[in-house]
């Protein structure tokens, strides 16, 4: 899952992907509606790929929870709505990291993970992968020592 491009903008609605860096900002295409935008470096922008969840103990990034989202939802769209009552947002999400931190992570926040979950799924940018990796062993072949020939 590459989120390396994938940025948040406050003040903007869904998610944007990075096309360009200029001296003075970024231009972005939003992966909503496809519209191109130019955004100044005043702004806050979020790479997801650095984007961290709290969680009791430790900090979790932003992928590892998409992760746990697609594997819960078998590659469909997440079942609880972002518009959802603050109460569900937070049992779908105790499902999903059960060890978040409840007093640091909002219900707010739960509603932008979910709504950036299914922009990403829609436009095929995380998906399930079947195959599983497999890694052949091969085994050390026995060196035989080598003689020196004395001169």
């Amino acid at each position: 899952m590459q989120l390396d491009k994938i940025l948040s903008i406050s003040g903007r609605p869904g998610l944007f992907e990075m096309e360009a860096q200029t001296r003075s900002g970024i231009v972005a295409r939003s992966l909503v509606d496809g519209k191109r935008v130019t955004t100044s470096v005043n702004n806050q922008i979020s790479v997801l790929s650095e984007i961290q969840i709290y969680c009791i103990g430790t900090e979790v990034p932003l992928s590892e929870v998409f992760e746990k989202i697609l594997k819960k939802e078998e590659g469909k769209s997440a079942s609880v709505s972002p518009k959802a009552a603050s109460s569900d947002l937070e049992a779908y999400f105790f499902d999903i990291m059960d060890n978040y931190d409840e007093e640091r992570v909002y219900a707010s926040d739960i509603k932008k993970v979910i709504q950036w979950y299914n922009i990403l799924l829609q436009n095929k940018l995380i998906s399930v992968t079947k195959t599983k990796a497999t890694k052949k062993v091969e085994k050390p072949t026995p060196k035989t020592p080598s003689k020196k020939s004395e001169e």
